[in-house]
């Protein structure tokens, strides 16, 4: 089994390591605009070769597609285009524009939609691991519209990474990604632009900060190349959650200018309830 990845980083790098490892994949190709993510990869032993896309097309049974959204649009059809029985898939945290790009495309069987819900706020190859996948939940949209071999073989590489699967359509992933991922990641966005807005020392930042502060801005040092276009491919999904996150925080700030802290009390024990879901 020979796989391809195209974007060398966080994710493509971990599955690199793991795919590997696990003994799933033989060899790995790697592919990347940034050569010295190459470079760091070879050193680092995450793949066997670096090779330009069209070879690396050629000598590929799978293709994994590890890069920004808004390149996986353009790319996605372009590298169909050069297939014959490889099979293609992305990791990428957005489905419904992407889907639309390639619907009517006459490989489209050749390839699948998956999601790892898996990551860190790190990114580049030095940020990859070998036990970022375990455990956790891969989401496979629109499975009706690839191959069946395409489909069994890319479960098989989730497998192999210790993942549960879910089946989502593009649409309702989109709609669900607003919901647990992407509106973390804009209030840290947020909460991260507050705090150095308000609080000028930093040396007072980095002394006071604890662990919870900690966590709640972790996602801030997230990369904006690759969030940017996932707030703007799933724009109206997350407007949406915004909205409703905009209203909770204003109903906050009106308890406590009203010192209604009791109303407070009860909603604070509401959101505890979170812990009966995420455990």
């Amino acid at each position: 089994m020979t796989i391809a990845i195209i974007g060398i980083g966080l994710i493509g790098g971990s599955m690199a390591i793991s795919l590997k490892e696990n003994g799933f994949a033989d060899k790995i190709i790697g592919v990347d605009k940034i050569s010295d993510n190459l470079d760091k990869a070879l050193r680092r032993k995450l793949i066997d070769e670096a090779l330009p896309l069209a070879t690396a097309i050629e000598q590929a049974d799978i293709i994994i597609m590890a890069i920004p959204v808004d390149a996986l649009e353009t790319l996605l059809p372009k590298i169909l285009d050069q297939v014959d029985q490889q099979i293609v898939m992305d990791v990428g945290s957005t489905k419904w524009v992407l889907a639309k790009a390639i619907e009517n495309h006459p490989k489209r069987k050749n390839y699948v939609a998956t999601h790892p819900m898996a990551g860190t706020e790190n990114s580049g190859p030095e940020a990859a691991q070998p036990d970022l996948f375990l455990g956790k939940c891969n989401v496979i949209c629109d499975q009706e519209k690839s191959g069946t071999d395409a489909l069994a073989q890319v479960k098989k590489l989730y497998e192999s990474l210790q993942m549960s699967i879910v089946y989502l359509d593009s649409k309702s992933h989109d709609v669900h990604t607003a919901y647990v991922s992407h509106i973390s990641h804009i209030s840290s966005f947020a909460l991260a632009l507050t705090v150095l807005e308000k609080e000028k020392d930093e040396k007072r930042i980095f002394e006071l900060a604890s662990g919870g502060f900690g966590s709640t801005v972790r996602l801030a040092k997230s990369s904006a190349d690759m969030w940017i276009p996932i707030f703007e491919q799933n724009k109206e999904n997350v407007l949406d959650v915004l909205d409703e996150h905009i209203n909770t925080l204003a109903k906050f700030r009106t308890l406590i200018i009203k010192n209604d802290f009791s109303t407070f009390h009860q909603l604070i024990e509401k959101s505890n309830h979170i812990r009966k879901i995420i455990k």
